[in-house]
């Protein structure tokens, strides 16, 4: 049981929890400091699943349940801010349901591979996509006016659509990738 407790499962665990702190903060945004703090949350969450990352690799500490719940909590977090900016004006629906849709589909392809035994590591591409959502979004999420960044919301935007686009892209290459597992599974 000692070795779940990890220095990158607890990070882990930390951007689980710090999930029901941003709906609270990105629900009751209507003064600057409570954006600032949901930004500040969302940053810190998205910074934490780096961090993991790189002390299991670094100290050699990965597991099979940091496999599992990493990449779990890095959709849940994208998908709460992701659903949470909809609201707000500051996202149009279609462009989440097409990246929370390509979570899920590549989330099952993910298990289904598994099932087949095949371990399936998150690819370059998707890691970029991760980077470009998290930055886009914290920039639709940081509160206007409160820094001089011109056209910031539009940047944010920006970032959100190229990720949109790497989201597509990176499906289509876990799908041709996966094409084996198939015809093995039928």
């Amino acid at each position: 049981m000692m070795h779940l407790m990890t220095w990158p499962n607890l990070l882990t665990g930390l951007r689980f929890a710090l999930i029901p702190l941003l709906v609270v903060l990105l629900s009751l945004v209507q003064s600057t400091l409570i954006a600032f703090l949901a930004w500040f949350v969302f940053s810190f969450a998205a910074f934490t699943d780096w961090l993991d990352g790189y002390v299991a690799r670094k100290y050699d500490s990965e597991s099979v349940l940091g496999k599992l719940m990493d990449p779990l909590a890095d959709k849940i977090l994208v998908t709460t801010a992701l659903i949470m900016l909809i609201p707000m004006g500051r996202i149009p629906a279609w462009i989440c349901l097409i990246i929370i849709s390509r979570e899920i589909i590549i989330t099952g392809l993910r298990g289904l591979a598994a099932s087949t035994g095949k371990v399936v590591a998150a690819g370059q591409l998707g890691k970029i996509k991760s980077n470009f959502q998290y930055f886009g979004l914290g920039f639709l999420i940081f509160p206007l006016g409160l820094l001089p960044i011109p056209y910031q919301h539009e940047f944010g935007m920006i970032l959100v659509y190229i990720s949109l686009i790497l989201s597509i892209w990176s499906a289509v290459e876990y799908i041709y990738n996966l094409r084996g597992i198939f015809q093995e599974a039928s």
